[in-house]
């Protein structure tokens, strides 16, 4: 589950952050992340909450991370709103 490790490093966390977050075990994690075992339902769920992204992205059934437009909506005008603050600090 490499997309798991990315999502995470993409974030600047370490495993125990997202660990204590989601309350998936360290070492858990770790076996997710290596792909020594899979996550269950439950951890998929507490995961792709977490990282806000679909359970399909996280299993790789899908290239699109987004799990609904609202979500995209939202981090597109945090995009925006962060442009026009380093636009206006140009003028």
């Amino acid at each position: 589950m490499n997309r798991i490790r990315d999502l995470r490093e993409d974030m600047d966390l370490r495993q125990v952050d997202v660990a204590a977050a989601t309350g998936i075990d360290q070492k858990t994690l770790s076996n997710y992340e290596t792909g020594k075992t899979q996550p269950d339902a439950r951890a998929l769920v507490a995961l792709a909450d977490f990282f806000h992204v679909s359970i399909d992205y996280l299993v790789g059934r899908t290239d699109a991370p987004a799990r609904d437009s609202q979500y995209l909506i939202h981090e597109l005008s945090k995009i925006q709103q962060e442009l026009e603050r380093i636009k206006s600090g140009l003028k």
